[in-house]
C-alpha cells in the first residue's frame, strides 16, 4: 500500500494467448487499489471474472493494513486506540514482519513510520531535518520494541508507529491467489503494484513472463526493461530507489529509509528484484535487500537458498551494472530492446 506516487519496477508482460488450448479461457482485467494498480490474468475452462470479489477483498484489506485509512484497524491501533484489536490480516503480516526483522538484523523495521513520515515519504508532510532531529527520532525505531499479545499492540513508547507499506503488496498478490484458487483456478499471474505472484503456466506448458525495469536517472523517464524473468509457482517482487524520491540541494533522497541511521539509503544499489515461494517474503526482502547493500545481501543470498535475487548497482565508473543468484539466473533472459 505504497502512495499513489510511486510508481512501480515491474512490467508485466503477457506474450502467449490462450489459443494453444481451446478448454481453456483467459481472462484478464485490471484496476486500482492501494494506492496503485492491480492486473490480473488466469486461464479457466468456466471463463468467469472474478474481479468485484477481488475489489471487495481490496477494500477489506485496507481496513485492516493501511496507514491511509483513518479508521484502518492499524492506524487505531498506532494511535494506542484500546479498542483495536488486530485481526487474521494485520497479526499475519506483523509475525511475518517480525520474522523478516530478525533475519536480516533490523534492516527490515516496521516500526520506521516516524521516520518515513518525517521525511515525506509517509502521511504527514516532510519536516526539515537535521541529524539531531533524526537522532531524536531513532528511539522510536526498533521492532524489538513492540509486541502484539492477545490481538493489542504492545510498545515500549506509546510514540512508536508501525507500516506494512513494505510487505502489504506482496501479501495482498499471496491473498488473490487464494481467492483465484478457492474457485479452481490453478493457472494465474497477479500483479499489485508490481509484486507478482505467478501459479501454474500458460496454454501449452508456457512459462509465465515478466520484466524487471531499468532503472531511471528521473522519474518521469520512459520505462524500459532491463531483463525478463520465466516464472512458475514463484514470486517477484521488486524495490527500487529511482521512482520515488526527493531533491535537496542538489542531493537526491531515496524514500527508502535505513532503520539503524534514520536516513535514505545511500548506496550503490538501484533496483533488487527477489525471487521467493511467496509474494510477502519477496516482498519484504527486496526492501531489506535495498537497504543492506550489495555485498551484505550477497552474504545473506549464501545462507538462505530459498531466496534470489537480481541487483542492479551503479558501478566505480558510474555505469549500470548487475549481479543475479545462481536461483534466478537461469530464468533471465535479456529484454528484446523493442519491448518497453
Amino acid at each position: 500500500m505504497k502512495n499513489h506516487t510511486i510508481l512501480l519496477s515491474l512490467l508485466v508482460l503477457i506474450l502467449a494467448s490462450c489459443s494453444g488450448n481451446k478448454n481453456l479461457i483467459e481472462v484478464k482485467f485490471e484496476g486500482e487499489a492501494q494506492g496503485t494498480y492491480y492486473a490480473v490474468t488466469y486461464y479457466d475452462s468456466k471463463g468467469i471474472s472474478y474481479q468485484q470479489a477481488i475489489d471487495s477483498f481490496f477494500r477489506a484489506f485496507d481496513q485492516s493494513a493501511s496507514i491511509y485509512q483513518k479508521e484502518s484497524i492499524i492506524t487505531r491501533l498506532n494511535n494506542n486506540d484500546s479498542t483495536a484489536k488486530a485481526d487474521e490480516i494485520f497479526t499475519y503480516v506483523f509475525n511475518k514482519s517480525m520474522e523478516v526483522s530478525e533475519k536480516t538484523d533490523g534492516a527490515f523495521d516496521i516500526t520506521v513510520l516516524p521516520l518515513v513520515n518525517a521525511w515525506g515519504f509517509g502521511f504527514t508532510d516532510p519536516m526539515k531535518l537535521d541529524s539531531a532531529q533524526v537522532d531524536s527520532l531513532l528511539p522510536l525505531v526498533n521492532y524489538r520494541n513492540v509486541r502484539l499479545v492477545n490481538g493489542r499492540l504492545v510498545k515500549s513508547n506509546p510514540a512508536i508507529m508501525v507500516d506494512f507499506n513494505a510487505i502489504a503488496q506482496g501479501y495482498s498478490a499471496d491473498l488473490i491467489g487464494k481467492i483465484l484458487e478457492s474457485h479452481g483456478i490453478e493457472n494465474y499471474l497477479i500483479d499489485v503494484g508490481g509484486e507478482v505472484l505467478a501459479r501454474g503456466t500458460k496454454p501449452e506448458n508456457k512459462m509465465w513472463k515478466v520484466g524487471i525495469e531499468k532503472p531511471a536517472e528521473n522519474a518521469d523517464d520512459e520505462r524500459i526493461l532491463n531483463a525478463v524473468v520465466s516464472l512458475r509457482d514463484k514470486a517477484l517482487a521488486t524495490s527500487g530507489s529511482y521512482r520515488k524520491y526527493f531533491v535537496k540541494d542538489g542531493i537526491r533522497y531515496s524514500h527508502t529509509i535505513d532503520p539503524k541511521t534514520g536516513f535514505p539509503v545511500n548506496h550503490t544499489v538501484l533496483s533488487v528484484s527477489v525471487l521467493a515461494g511467496d509474494c510477502i517474503s519477496a516482498d519484504a526482502y527486496a526492501t531489506s535487500f535495498m537497504v543492506m547493500g550489495l555485498d551484505k545481501t550477497k552474504k545473506f543470498l549464501a545462507l538462505h537458498p530459498e531466496l534470489n535475487a537480481y541487483i542492479i548497482y551503479s558501478d566505480a565508473t558510474g555505469k549500470l551494472s548487475t549481479w543475479s543468484s545462481d536461483g534466478l539466473s537461469q530464468l533471465i533472459e535479456a529484454a528484446p530492446s523493442e519491448v518497453k
